[in-house]
């Protein structure tokens, strides 16, 4: 055998390899022996089939085989010789060659980048600060309530808040129009589903009560067809409901697990909950700061065969996901191009985050694993069954170890950069409506 890399570009090699026919006829024949052994044809009792037919059966199956597996060997030879970091896949090319008494090859690849990391110290980190209170503790314990809201009917009109159910019907020069109508729809008033001057129209009507207007579809509305023009709607409101929030008392505490029904544990335990899941989100700011300043300081090629995985990646998550929500992917435009971005982004930062680890030894550890999940389980009515959960899945642990390693790096992070403190909002941290 004879093997050569070239180097193409930065990181794209191309393995050269010229291999004597002899060698691979020889292992076809061999195989195809192994085969006649037990091989079954009709006439022919097992194992007496002549070889003849067996190589005219077979012999174009196995000579794939051989090849396949003469070029994976010979080329995880060649590249481990060379000391070589493949990145995505090889693409197998055969070459002409003059010598008949030779098999040519070509493996194109691309192998891993070097990457600079460039130094942090002149980064700043704000880091959020928030103490949670009994203000923030009775702001939870309302949005609690509204989470477990109930619906009265009422007979006045319609106001923002209130559960109603229409039926409507829209038209455009007297046709109807896809999703313009509909029977027994049922909304609440106030939450965006309906355009706004849609809802307009049904503030202060009765169940009962019917009306008719003219509405005109935002310039950016997403069904393009509609956007900017004008429809003739009927609706009818059927039923007005008024929501009903339960009463803060001890049913209300047994409802979020406190057993006893105590008012001052429920607090205790929304207090623990909002400091945990406060810390959580002030990490995950952290973290979001530190990767930028790493993606930022770093230089480095990206190979090309690493995005188009990722692309191809994103992509069968979007299909799936659309699946899920019983959408069709294939009638949806899915450009590649739409999801190149964020897959650059990912392999950027999955390269240097995997070069940080190197560098400076920042393997998930045991200990922090478990760490990890035992505060995971502390938000659960039953932790360690959690805990058990987490340790019977080889795929659910992987995931706890893959956060672990981003936290070590931000940990590392934190002690080249300059970290401040920042008092934060605590509505806005936690992303709840104002």
């Amino acid at each position: 055998m004879q093997a050569n890399i070239e180097k193409v570009s930065a990181l794209e090699r191309r393995l050269n390899v010229s291999l004597p026919v002899q060698e691979i006829d020889g292992e076809i024949e061999n195989r195809l022996k192994r085969l006649a052994r037990n091989v079954r044809m009709h006439g022919f009792r097992p194992g007496k089939v002549p070889f003849r037919l067996v190589q005219q059966q077979y012999g174009g199956q196995v000579r794939q085989e051989v090849l396949g597996d003469v070029l994976q060997k010979t080329f995880g030879e060649a590249i481990k010789q060379q000391n070589l970091r493949v990145a995505g896949y090889p693409r197998f090319e055969a070459k002409p060659s003059e010598a008949k008494d030779n098999f040519e090859f070509s493996a194109t690849f691309e192998v891993y980048p070097e990457i600079q990391l460039g130094t942090l110290d002149s980064v700043v980190i704000e880091r959020p600060t928030v103490v949670p209170g009994e203000v923030e503790v009775d702001k939870t314990i309302e949005i609690l309530r509204k989470q477990r809201v109930r619906y009265e009917a009422v007979d006045r009109g319609a106001q923002k808040g209130d559960r109603i159910t229409i039926d409507y019907r829209g038209t455009q020069d007297g046709q109807g129009f896809e999703g313009g109508s509909g029977s027994d729809h049922v909304t609440v008033l106030g939450e965006g589903k309906l355009l706004a001057d849609f809802e307009k129209q049904v503030m202060g009507l009765k169940a009962g009560e019917a009306k008719a207007f003219e509405l005109t579809f935002p310039e950016d509305y997403h069904a393009k067809e509609l956007a900017g023009k004008s429809a003739q709607f009927e609706i009818a409101l059927k039923r007005v409901e008024a929501p009903v929030l339960p009463e803060v008392d001890a049913e209300f505490a047994r409802q979020l697990g406190i057993v006893d029904g105590d008012l001052a544990k429920m607090r205790g335990e929304i207090q623990a909950n909002l400091e945990r899941e406060l810390r959580r989100r002030v990490q995950a700011r952290v973290k979001d700061q530190v990767m930028k300043a790493l993606v930022n300081n770093a230089t480095l090629e990206l190979p090309k065969s690493l995005i188009e995985l990722e692309t191809e990646s994103l992509m069968a998550g979007m299909r799936k996901d659309l699946a899920g929500r019983g959408m069709k992917s294939n009638e949806i435009p899915m450009p590649r191009e739409a999801f190149e971005p964020e897959a650059r982004r990912r392999v950027t930062l999955g390269l240097i985050v995997a070069e940080v680890v190197r560098q400076n030894a920042l393997q998930a550890k045991p200990e922090q694993v478990k760490a990890v999940i035992q505060d995971y389980a502390q938000s659960y009515e039953r932790p360690e069954e959690v805990v058990r959960w987490y340790y019977q899945s080889a795929d659910r642990l992987r995931e706890v170890e893959s956060l672990v390693v981003e936290d070590n790096v931000v940990q590392w992070a934190l002690s080249k950069v300059r970290a401040e403190d920042k008092p934060a909002d605590f509505d806005e941290l936690m992303g709840n409506a104002r």
